[in-house]
């Protein structure tokens, strides 16, 4: 099916199932334990032995030499994998640095061996019998050190944009900003490691695995292991967080299927939360230079976004500047982006990869403007919206809603109640401020299949290949099928996250609910189309509704279509050039109320609400679930994460939840979360959008103006931490 026009009434708009705060259907088998995880899958592959990954020590170089015979010998070790006796590897699309390395060493803990042996005990023994020399090499691990030589992103030609003449109208702004703005290098810290099974049957590979892109990943590990697509399949159930460090093939995947290559059995292999964050992916730092001029009655007439940020050669930025070129108005823009060489573990896609770093900056750089004009911050943003691109003022927005999302949230916030002077309201010794900041994410649609049985009892039955990293995918899935059927949850069964189902959109970039629902939708579509004929009636009369099927004056179960076997329909939702003609974007605005302790500095996030206008609300329940998880991972990022680097080694020191701080339930406080309201016809037949990643996009920076308001403090190096506090702090009482 595709979707060239925008959507008009169709099934969906009953709003039986669909946009109902359902449970979700695999909450039960999750609370009790019973839903089978990567690691976790036994039954379906019995035997396993057990593989321990070993990183490299140093963060550049190379191996000089590898002593395997040791752990050879150790007790229960069955095979030991290195570049040596690994064969050919290739490397996958998706992938930066090689998944095992040898001789060269291209970044910390990069895998460089595999033990197998028949317990996890055996392995990680003997896994330390191995001994590995190197040649040191010098690197780069400071963005500061060496954003000087930082480039052009190779082959983006989308890394610079200009409208008008910004300079100019910059220098002639009566007033202006210019600030510098740091976010640091995050980790994704999800609760489940990277975990991955193999077994091989023959030339036939079968991995059950934690992974959010299933058709990506099953492609780049085919071709790592230089075998044919369709020899690989991958099975990913249920995911225990992603949030963006899942999307790609990674190496406990690759070394399994290498160890069960080797050992002729199922190995199965897990990354240490050590190897997590030194061999998989993290957010990069930047360094953000926002400049902004404005006329004195506060509307603005330049607004310029540089940002700098690093990687390993042949990476990608940050794009730390994309909110920038869509979310406020004003004549002449420039945004910039530069790539810098680091030797530090790769930097990929963390939730909302470009505007949640980015907005950190700009959200704090509007409300340093709106201070400059003595102008409220949340009129400024008002005052500056747009209702059209600003750098392509022909292609309109299909729905923009960012001034209902703020004068909405100011009312129900008691934002009237905010003192304007900061430093001035107190409780105790506890200084109190209040903060804002807009929220935006574009809306982006993706390919995406399903598979839809229908069998004699009239229980419809959903394959897709798409994944649920406890997104709630199985439940608004199920809805969907559900609505588009006619008959109850109840009688749906959704089966996910398989490779030998039709290929979906996959979990990422925001895309996923809506995308996947709308490839379900065209398939089931398409069953509606077999039904119909299939009981004598025209498909373009029949009415689903109660388990049956209705047309012509006559009704019938939807079970009996099935009566003579199950009937089986396939189909895709592929897109034409609407989010084209229309810009597709997410908006939301985060209110924040924060207590600041004018002695020791510890800040303490009071209240949070984020209002989201973000099309139609699949499942409310499971998508404020989304939004206030994101909020709290704005939490943390304003206030306490960090991934410190060693600057003379090149690693992350504080790999592990010990040391890499996130927050914990006794940080987070009351969350109000509300949706507008809102359909979107040019986005799909489902009329919705994203919204898991909406919900953090913002909130570092409303709780960074939250505690200037608070303390007369500008803190613009995140996490704000009460070390950068503490002497500027106002006077006590």
């Amino acid at each position: 099916m595709k979707f060239t026009t925008p959507a008009t009434t169709n099934p969906i708009d009953q709003l039986k199932v669909v946009g109902r705060p359902l449970d979700r259907i695999d909450g039960p088998a999750k609370t009790t334990g019973s839903a089978p995880y990567a690691y976790e899958q036994n039954d379906a592959a019995p035997n396993a032995a057990y593989g321990y990954v070993v990183g490299a020590g140093i963060a550049k170089g190379r191996i000089t030499s590898i002593k395997l015979d040791e752990a050879r010998r150790a007790p229960g070790v069955i095979a030991v994998i290195s570049a040596e006796n690994a064969g050919a590897l290739g490397k996958g699309k998706f992938n930066t640095a090689r998944l095992l390395g040898g001789p060269e060493i291209e970044h910390y803990h990069q895998a460089i061996a595999l033990v197998v042996a028949g317990t996890f005990e055996q392995a990680r023994a003997a896994a330390g019998l191995v001994k590995v020399t190197y040649a040191k090499e010098k690197g780069a691990y400071e963005l500061d050190k060496v954003k000087g030589a930082a480039k052009q992103p190779k082959g983006d030609d989308n890394a610079d944009t200009k409208v008008g003449d910004f300079e100019r109208a910059y220098a002639g702004a009566p007033v202006r900003l210019d600030a510098t703005y740091h976010t640091p290098d995050q980790s994704h810290a999800m609760m489940e490691p990277h975990a991955s099974i193999a077994t091989w049957e023959g030339d036939k590979l079968t991995v059950w695995t934690a992974n959010q892109m299933i058709d990506w990943t099953r492609g780049d590990l085919a071709k790592t292991l230089g075998i044919p697509k369709e020899n690989v399949r991958l099975i990913s159930p249920f995911i225990g967080g992603g949030f963006g460090g899942k999307l790609f093939l990674r190496s406990e995947a690759l070394l399994a299927a290498l160890g069960a290559r080797a050992a002729k059995r199922p190995v199965k292999v897990a990354l240490s939360r050590p190897l997590m964050i030194n061999n998989t992916t993290h957010r990069p730092a930047t360094i953000q230079r926002i400049r902004i001029g404005a006329t004195r009655d506060g509307k603005i007439s330049a607004i310029g976004h540089e940002s700098w940020s690093g990687d390993l050669p042949g990476g990608q930025p940050e794009t730390a500047v994309m909110q920038t070129r869509l979310l406020y108005a004003g004549a002449h823009r420039m945004t910039r982006m530069r790539l810098a060489v680091l030797d530090l573990p790769e930097g990929n896609a963390m939730r909302a990869p470009g505007e949640a770093p980015g907005l950190m900056a700009l959200e704090i750089a509007m409300d340093e403007m709106a201070d400059k004009l003595k102008i409220d911050p949340v009129t400024f943003r008002i005052l500056n919206d747009t209702k059209v691109d600003p750098e392509k003022p022909s292609r309109p927005f299909s729905q923009r809603r960012l001034v209902d999302c703020l004068r909405s949230g100011a009312e129900r916030f008691g934002w009237k109640e905010r003192s304007a002077e900061p430093g001035k309201k107190r409780e105790g010794r506890w200084l109190i401020g209040m903060g804002v900041a807009s929220a935006f994410r574009n809306n982006m649609v993706m390919k995406s299949g399903a598979r839809i049985r229908l069998d004699s009892k009239g229980v419809v039955t959903v394959e897709t290949d798409m994944t649920d990293i406890g997104t709630g995918s199985y439940t608004i899935i199920a809805q969907t099928a559900a609505e588009m059927m006619g008959v109850g949850i109840d009688k749906v069964v959704v089966k996910l996250g398989d490779s030998s189902f039709p290929v979906s959109a996959g979990s990422g970039g925001q895309w996923g609910a809506n995308s996947s629902t709308a490839g379900v939708y065209a398939a089931c579509m398409k069953m509606r189309e077999a039904v119909a004929r299939k009981l004598g009636m025209n498909p373009a009369e029949a009415r689903f509704s109660d388990g049956a099927v209705s047309a012509g004056g006559k009704s019938v179960a939807l079970a009996q279509a099935a009566q003579g076997g199950e009937l089986v329909a396939e189909d895709a939702m592929e897109y034409g050039d609407l989010d084209k003609k229309f810009q597709q974007s997410t908006f939301g605005a985060h209110f924040v109320e924060v207590a600041v302790d004018s002695a020791t500095g510890e800040t303490r996030v009071r209240r949070m609400l984020a209002v989201c206008a973000a099309g139609r609300i699949l499942n409310p329940k499971s998508a404020r679930s989304q939004v206030i998880g994101a909020m709290t991972m704005g939490l943390g990022a304003a206030l306490m994460e960090e991934l410190v680097v060693d600057t003379r080694t090149g690693f992350f020191v504080n790999h592990d939840l010990a040391g890499y701080e996130v927050p914990v339930h006794a940080d987070v406080p009351h969350q109000d979360v509300v949706f507008l309201d809102e359909t979107d016809p040019m986005s799909s037949p489902m009329k919705a959008k994203g919204v898991g990643e909406l919900g953090i996009c913002g909130v570092a920076a409303a709780i960074a103006n939250a505690v200037y308001n608070a303390t007369g403090v500008r803190v613009r190096d995140y996490p704000v931490t009460l070390d950068k506090l503490l002497d500027k702090m106002p006077a006590m009482s």
